[in-house]
């Protein structure tokens, strides 16, 4: 019913709705409308309200909510199911948990704080409340496990692609950080559940920087992470960046498991990437080796040259290049 009644204070735009209208509208009685309008202001949205006249909306609050994204979207099922929390521990555990029990292929898991986020590895992802876009998608694609992997790429090149019709430059760390002057602005976690020949689900948890200020960093990620405002000094509208990322990634993932065709996707991770071309150290299973980064293969493994001369294709792997966000060969 709150959505319904905030969906009609916005279609009024600057006109006044009376409080009759909206019960007539909606069939519940005016003290009801009331109680669901303070319900509303408690959520940040600036309602006036005047006797005889009614009530408008004078101002929007910045959380990702459906109702508030909704607008920017034009997915077909990507974001069509937005379960919105105003603080908790991680996304991709919550998302998981409703994958578990049936959640639909689309379903977005968002949140303005979490308070135990997570990265690759067991790293811990700061993510401070309504400064970011933390999130993850549950999907259920019926591809083979091999391809999992290009999963990943897919939201690589969608947040890549995102952040720059904001108008901001940024590269792909291969196969899953989004780097801003040497310094992470984005990381993407995807986990799964499935069998060697099924995948049951996946879940894509993306966390992006996106007004977090310096003051938001703790100081031993200074020299490690950073955000779009702290880089551009422009203060970025979350609402209109997630559903950029959401929009891109449902045509890249579209075309990736309708047809097996990852073309776009590997396009934009190429001629955005952070690696090719440069001397990187690969980290794997605790060994580490140095080698040539010389491209990304159409189906999305690291093309790199060893120091033997020999070409190898890099399916997965912890990846560090000199002078990037505090590591060093």
């Amino acid at each position: 019913m709150k959505a319904k009644i905030l969906n009609l204070l916005k279609e009024s735009g600057n006109n006044f709705l009376s409080g009759e209208k909206i019960s007539e509208e909606l069939g519940v009685s005016r003290a009801a409308i009331w109680k669901y309008i303070n319900t509303i202001k408690e959520d940040g949205y600036g309602i006036e309200a005047i006797s005889r006249k009614g009530y408008r909306i004078i101002s929007l609050p910045d959380i990702l909510t459906y109702e508030e994204v909704k607008d920017f979207l034009s997915t077909q099922f990507i974001g069509k199911n937005i379960i919105y929390y105003d603080s908790i521990g991680s996304t991709n555990s919550i998302a998981k948990k409703f994958a578990e029990s049936g959640g639909e292929h689309g379903t977005v898991i968002i949140s303005e704080e979490q308070t135990t986020g997570r990265g690759r590895l067991g790293r811990s992802w700061i993510s401070p409340k309504y400064k970011g876009i933390w999130m993850s998608i549950i999907l259920r694609p019926n591809i083979v496990t091999e391809n999992i992997s290009q999963i990943t790429l897919i939201g690589a090149a969608a947040v890549q692609k995102a952040i720059m019709k904001m108008g901001i430059k940024t590269t792909i760390k291969w196969p899953n950080d989004i780097v801003l002057n040497s310094r992470k602005v984005c990381g993407i976690l995807t986990e799964m559940s499935g069998e060697i020949d099924h995948i049951n689900y996946l879940v894509m948890g993306i966390g992006i920087n996106v007004n977090l200020e310096e003051k938001d960093l703790p100081m031993e990620l200074k020299d490690v992470a950073t955000s779009l405002i702290i880089e551009s000094g422009k203060y970025m509208d979350r609402k209109l960046l997630l559903a950029n990322v959401l929009n891109i990634f449902e045509g890249l993932y579209n075309d990736f498991v309708q047809s097996g065709n990852i073309k776009e996707t590997m396009e934009i991770c190429r001629e955005n990437s952070l690696l090719i071309g440069r001397e990187i150290q690969l980290i794997n299973r605790g060994k580490v080796r140095k080698a040539k980064a010389i491209d990304i293969s159409d189906s999305g493994e690291l093309v790199i040259e060893n120091q033997q001369g020999t070409i190898e294709y890099i399916v997965s792997g912890e990846v560090s290049i000199s002078g990037v966000y505090g590591y060093g060969i």
